[in-house]
Order: structure tokens, then C-alpha cells, then sequence
């Protein structure tokens, strides 16, 4: 009984509130079924229908016949994109909206209620859009998301490669820097087609690459204990690298070809430390050229993931954890951010050294991913050039102060300095 006059209660709020459209729709998205709310003033109309492309035509033209000024449905999973797909092409307006953002009242948890509660939502201005980039946009997506898939399959092929060459006795990753290389492919090639020991003079016809190991060393690292069920473990794992291999190399010449218009940021991105070909492909994929669509940096850095959280409540800081945001772009930025803090030369690797010592590796990583990306939205938007601060950037700043700091621990050590700037033993 409380919860029904609680449910009755905010409905009646939400009925004072200012109308921002007159007519729109809410629509709760399934995998199999929509279920439709449009309100028309007062009034409200429920339909459902199944998610074939001719009932969701047919349900565009009821919002057409209706005049709908706005359509809201939920980002669930991706039984949106079909919806969207027809929508774009017949020119209505709508809005994808995160679920977080709208949830329901305790009581409410129907397919039914769930629509006219966006439709009521929506009706009052009370919801928050979600970024959708253009369709040729999302295809670019579906083609690095793709790649970056198969390619970290392949790594972990690599990783079943080598578990079956040590299962074997063959040593030849202790020996080479890769195991992916020529030289490597020969000489399993070799051991798994042969019966027969392999020699020096054999492993100094394979060799086909300057290698830093000795014929010997190659000729002792190979020298395993091979069974046959294992023979045919490794060459079944080696066909599917390779398989990989071309697929990768394949979707790289798809991946140029439809980024052409890209070509530009692409080079532009480059010049970030940590953000390689690749890796720029993947930013420019996800977050598209135009960065209007993002109010502020501050805005792209929360929509990626790699913002700190806000969560303060009486004054006080609480956890500030990031949200999840969006999953391929926060990775690859954390990938470019531990690529360039490795750079000695940077201002990434200051910054990265200056947060991990209090706290923590995961953090400092997060940082540099989060200046990587503003420095990006800046660079595009602005166009702009990448500036780099330097690695002795924080040591313009409280200079006296660090001054004082050092001479402190040259005290604590034993040491003092004089007049002339000289350090000696005390004593």
C-alpha cells in the first residue's frame, strides 16, 4: 500500500513539471519484442511489436502518423542498432539513454511501465542523451574493435605456443628474443616434420636472421622430448596463428582504406608518446573527428572511463573511482599511457613517477591515460600540435621548497653543503 502511494505521488510530480515535447515515445527495447509508449499530451498509447526490420518500419510510420517530436529507448546490449538504423533513414529524432540514468521506481519493473516511464521522463526533459556516433562511424568501430579482438587472440596463441614448447623440453624462447620470427618458424618446422636429432650444421641452414644466441645455443635449446600427441598440438596451434596472422593483415588494408579521411589526425596522434598507428586508429574510431559533440575535455575524459570519480559528501573526498565508460577506448589508452611512461624524455614518465610513488602504479597509469586523452580532444578540436612539457616540467614548480627538501636528506646522510655549493662528509 505505501509503495503504490509512493508510486502515485511522483507520478503527480512529474505531471507539474514543465512539458518539453508535446508528443514523443518511450520504447522499451527487447531482443525479440519493443514495446512502445507514445504520449500524446494526457494521453498515453502502447503498442508492441516484434524487432523484424518491416514491424519496426511499420512502427516508425505510427510515430510519423503521430507527429513524435522525440523517441527515448534504453542502450541495451545491442538491440538498439537496428532500431536506430531505421530511424536515421527516416529522419526521427531519438536519444539512447544509459539505464543507470533512468531507473525505476521500486514496484514499477514491467515492460509496459518501463516504456511510459521513459515516455514520462522523456515528456519532462528529465533525460540524459548518450553519445551515438554516425553509422559509417559505428562500421569503423565494428572493423578495429574487430582487429583488436584478433589480435589479442593471437596472443594468447603465442602464450599456448610456448606452454607446448616448454611441455617439450625446447628451450628456444630462453634463446631467442621471439617466437614469432623466421628463424623460430624454421626450426620447428623442422622438428616437427623430422624424426631425426637436429645438428649444427642443420640449424645453420635455418637460421635466416642475425640472432644474438650461437648455432650451438640454438642447436641445445631445441633438443626436447617430443611425443607425437604434442607434435600435433603444435601444429595445430601454429595453423591458427598464422590464420590470425593474415586475418590481422587483412583487416589492416580494410581498416586504411575506409580511414582515408583520417589520415591527417592519424599522423597528428603520432606524435603523442605511447600512441602508435594503431593505437590512433582505435582513439579516432571510437571518438570520431568532430569534438563539438563533447562539451569539455573533462566531458570526453568522463565519457572514456579514465576521469576521477566524483563522490564527496560533508566536505569530505571519498573514493574517487573512475566509471566503466567506454571498455575498448579506456584499454587502449591505458596501453599508450604505459608505453609512454617508459619514455625517460617525457612528461608522461614525470607524471607517472610523481603519482605511483603515493599512489600506486594502477593510479598513475589511469593519470597518464587521462592527460593523453585531453591532450587529444585539445589537438583535434584546436588544431592544434602536440607540445610536450618535458620531464623536469614539475621542477619549475616550489623550487626553494624541493631545495630545501634535498639538503635535508644530504643532512639525514651525513653530508652538508657550504657557501660555495660544495658537498662534503660531515667530519
Amino acid at each position: 500500500m505505501k509503495l503504490a502511494l509512493y508510486v502515485n505521488y511522483i507520478q503527480r510530480r512529474i505531471q507539474t513539471m514543465d512539458v518539453l515535447y508535446k508528443t514523443c515515445c518511450g520504447i522499451d527495447v527487447h531482443k525479440m519484442k519493443l514495446v512502445a509508449c507514445l504520449c500524446k499530451g494526457h494521453k498515453q498509447e502502447i503498442k508492441e511489436f516484434s524487432a523484424k526490420t518491416k514491424d519496426i518500419k511499420a512502427m516508425a510510420n505510427w510515430l510519423e502518423e503521430n507527429q513524435c517530436e522525440m523517441v527515448a529507448m534504453e542502450s541495451t546490449s545491442v538491440y538498439w542498432k537496428p532500431l536506430v538504423n531505421i530511424f536515421e533513414m527516416r529522419g526521427l529524432n531519438y536519444m539512447i539513454v544509459n539505464a543507470k540514468d533512468f531507473k525505476a521506481v521500486p514496484g514499477r519493473k514491467t515492460d509496459v511501465l518501463d516504456s511510459a516511464w521513459l515516455a514520462d521522463l522523456l515528456r519532462h526533459g528529465l533525460l540524459k542523451s548518450s553519445f551515438i556516433p554516425s553509422r559509417e562511424q559505428r562500421e569503423l568501430r565494428e572493423a578495429t574493435r574487430y582487429r583488436k579482438a584478433i589480435t589479442e587472440e593471437r596472443a594468447r596463441a603465442l602464450n599456448r605456443l610456448q606452454k607446448l614448447l616448454e611441455g617439450a623440453n625446447i628451450k628456444i624462447g630462453s634463446v631467442l628474443s621471439t617466437i614469432t620470427g623466421k628463424t623460430t618458424m624454421n626450426l620447428l618446422d623442422y622438428v616437427l616434420n623430422n624424426d631425426e636429432m637436429m645438428d649444427e650444421k642443420t640449424a645453420e641452414t635455418l637460421i635466416i636472421s642475425r640472432i644474438s644466441a650461437s648455432v650451438k645455443e640454438v642447436t641445445e635449446a631445441m633438443e626436447g622430448i617430443m611425443t607425437p600427441f604434442q607434435k600435433m598440438m603444435m601444429k595445430q596451434v601454429l595453423t591458427h596463428l598464422h590464420e590470425l596472422s593474415e586475418r590481422i593483415e587483412e583487416m589492416d588494408i580494410i581498416i586504411e582504406t575506409y580511414m582515408a579521411e583520417y589520415w591527417e589526425a592519424i599522423k597528428k596522434l603520432e606524435q603523442i608518446p605511447g600512441v602508435g598507428k594503431k593505437s590512433a586508429e582505435i582513439i579516432l574510431a571510437e571518438i570520431g573527428l568532430d569534438m563539438n559533440q563533447f562539451p569539455t575535455a573533462g566531458h570526453l575524459a568522463s565519457w572514456a572511463g579514465v576521469a576521477p570519480g566524483n563522490n564527496e559528501s560533508a566536505g569530505k573526498r571519498k573514493s574517487g573511482r573512475t566509471r566503466k565508460g567506454n571498455k575498448i577506448l579506456k584499454s587502449t589508452l591505458a596501453q599508450a599511457a604505459k608505453s609512454a611512461a617508459k619514455n625517460k624524455n617525457s612528461f608522461f614518465h614525470a607524471q607517472y613517477q610523481r603519482i605511483a610513488i603515493r599512489r600506486g602504479k594502477n593510479r598513475a597509469t589511469m593519470a597518464v591515460a587521462h592527460s593523453i586523452l585531453i591532450a587529444i580532444y585539445h589537438m583535434l578540436k584546436d588544431d592544434q600540435e602536440f607540445i610536450d612539457l618535458g620531464s623536469d616540467y614539475y621542477h619549475q614548480f616550489n623550487t626553494e621548497k624541493k631545495i630545501n627538501s634535498y639538503l635535508k636528506k644530504l643532512a639525514a646522510l651525513g653530508y652538508r653543503v657550504d657557501e660555495h655549493s660544495t658537498i662534503s662528509p660531515v667530519g
